[in-house]
């Protein structure tokens, strides 16, 4: 945990932004992997962490706006959990650890939460992700579980995505020692593509370091020969020369903060001219998009500028023609590459979707695109100090995705399509990195990655 300074501070801060009712944050339970003693490694709420700390099943938090009240409601291990664990804090003293003196057994929150509720007084809560979640605020509210999502305080929800969208030093230094964590697991899976290896090896290696460094991975590592799936958790090919590995893998450090680097490494260590030209056109778009970040940009024309890098490069190598900017905004673009530029980064791998993607990176006055690619930019607005977000660039020749556009006579004008099909057994490239907002400029989280043509080639061999 940070000082229980840390803690005091943003749920203060947190009042002086919803000023009636009380939020309840009802942090995670354990959950069974094949039977109730056999659970799945325990991850903590992230909000619940943001406010509170705990990293201990079972445990509620609640916040009176009006009174200034703080609790923590939990039961203390009796001497089964002892035998089987060990010496345990107790509630009291984990509350301490946040700053909160307050404490109380679960039985007690029922009964504090039906005098709320007689008093017609508002409980905020954020929107459930987990089932348990769901039944929980269903039994304490006595309201439609599956309506929860729906009911969740977007007061609240807006209050604490202002709070967490903004890094604090401390933060800032956590997701530093999780990029050094991912660096270190990208560099050792650039020494493994190997002809010869099969991807499960590498996978298996590089998870171990994030276990072995801090908490694990941020998210399901991503690594695979066939990069044009964008999201590929298939470990089961065997490489071979001639094509190139994906790996999009981050680590969580022991506070749970995350990291997100993507690396695309070609099969024995050498790219061959054709993967050498896709290459740089993406690692382009890659350092102009981090060079663009500035206060005051707009996250979403730093991402078209990168996409018209991605298409200018294109262009060149006789893929895409006519117009660039026409083409781009056309979303002519999004046949090589369907994603938005990058996301935000904290304690969640995408940081706060779980509060709901448009309250994170959209506003009354930015909406969502519905374009096909565009559609899936997850943050849209200016860049300000204090936010984390990767940059991360693709360029992906996806079989089905060229089969379908082309016999829809999709973009003809700006698709070479002629020359695209002979790139359909190429895969795909994403280079990631992340980068923190500062007063005047922006800043490369973490030791230097790997990722010119040269550096990669020189880790290989």
């Amino acid at each position: 945990m940070f000082n229980a300074e840390v803690y005091k501070e943003r749920r203060t801060r947190l009042k002086k932004l919803v000023n009636y009712g009380v939020a309840l944050f009802i942090g995670n339970v354990e959950s069974p992997m094949n039977y109730p003693a056999n659970p799945y490694h325990f991850r903590q709420d992230s909000d619940f962490l943001y406010f509170f700390g705990i990293d201990l099943p079972n445990l509620y938090g609640l916040i009176d706006f009006e009174t200034g009240e703080e609790w923590i409601f939990g039961d203390d291990f009796d001497l089964g959990d002892i035998i089987w664990m060990g010496p345990q804090p107790t509630i009291s003293d984990l509350a301490n650890n946040c700053g909160i003196t307050s404490t109380a057994p679960v039985a007690r929150l029922e009964n504090l939460i039906n005098d709320l509720l007689n008093k017609k007084r508002k409980i905020h809560f954020l929107p459930p992700y987990r089932g348990e979640t769901m039944i929980r605020l269903r039994s304490l509210l006595k309201e439609n579980p599956v309506a929860m999502q729906t009911s969740a305080s977007e007061e609240l929800i807006r209050a604490v995505v202002s709070l967490r969208s903004i890094k604090e030093p401390v933060e800032i230094d956590e997701i530093e020692k999780a990029v050094n964590i991912a660096r270190e697991m990208h560099i050792t899976a650039m020494k493994m593509c190997k002809p010869g290896i099969r991807e499960q090896e590498i996978f298996g290696v590089i998870e171990g370091i994030a276990w072995a460094k801090g908490s694990g991975p941020s998210f399901p590592i991503i690594l695979s020969i066939n990069g044009q799936t964008l999201h590929n958790h298939a470990h089961n090919n065997i490489l071979h020369e001639g094509r190139m590995m994906i790996t999009d893998a981050g680590a969580e450090t022991v506070m749970h903060y995350a990291s997100d680097i993507t690396r695309t490494t070609p099969v024995g260590g050498k790219f061959n001219n054709r993967q050498k030209d896709i290459y740089q056109v993406v690692l382009k778009a890659n350092m102009e998009a981090i060079n663009a970040a500035q206060p005051g940009k707009s996250f979403r024309e730093i991402h078209f500028n990168a996409c018209k890098v991605i298409a200018g490069g294109l262009k060149d190598l006789g893929l895409m023609k006519g117009d660039i900017e026409e083409a781009v905004t056309a979303g002519a673009h999004a046949l090589f590459m369907p994603h938005g530029l990058g996301h935000m980064l904290g304690l969640d791998v995408h940081d706060m979707e779980g509060l709901g993607e448009n309250f994170v990176g959209y506003s009354e006055k930015v909406k969502r695109s519905e374009q096909f690619g565009t559609a899936f930019l997850r943050f849209a607005l200016e860049c300000k100090p204090g936010h984390v977000f990767t940059i991360e660039p693709g360029c992906y020749f996806i079989p089905q995705l060229i089969d379908r556009w082309k016999s829809e006579g999709k973009f003809q004008e700006f698709i070479n399509y002629s020359k695209v099909e002979t790139y359909k057994d190429f895969g795909g490239i994403r280079i990631e990195d992340n980068i923190l907002i500062t007063e005047k400029s922006h800043r490369l989280l973490g030791n230097p990655i790997p990722k010119t043509v040269k550096e990669i080639e020189e880790v290989c061999s």
